[in-house]
């Protein structure tokens, strides 16, 4: 078994504006990191994985914007949006 590296991050779908053709559902969640996409489609993953190394490796977004251990993207699809949020998990 692999040993956890970073934090644990879960992108929970929170909204899908059309249809998503990978199959995402509003509620999904997934556990991201930088070693595996956990079936987010691959143009998403792509998008989002400078967040997900930030995030699993200690980065954070500045007090003033919010929460810095979370953050919610949308994928590059304009006509079928999907839109998910990271959350870093700390244990």
């Amino acid at each position: 078994m692999a040993r956890q590296i970073g934090y644990k991050l879960i992108g929970t779908i929170k909204a899908v504006k059309g249809t998503c053709s990978a199959g995402h559902k509003v509620g999904d969640k997934l556990e991201l990191s930088a070693y595996t996409s956990a079936g987010l489609c691959g143009f998403f993953y792509h998008d989002i994985f400078p967040y997900i190394v930030m995030l699993q490796f200690g980065g954070g977004f500045p007090p003033e914007w919010g929460n810095p251990d979370v953050v919610e993207l949308d994928c590059l699809d304009k006509w079928n949006t999907v839109t998910i949020e990271l959350r870093r998990v700390r244990e």
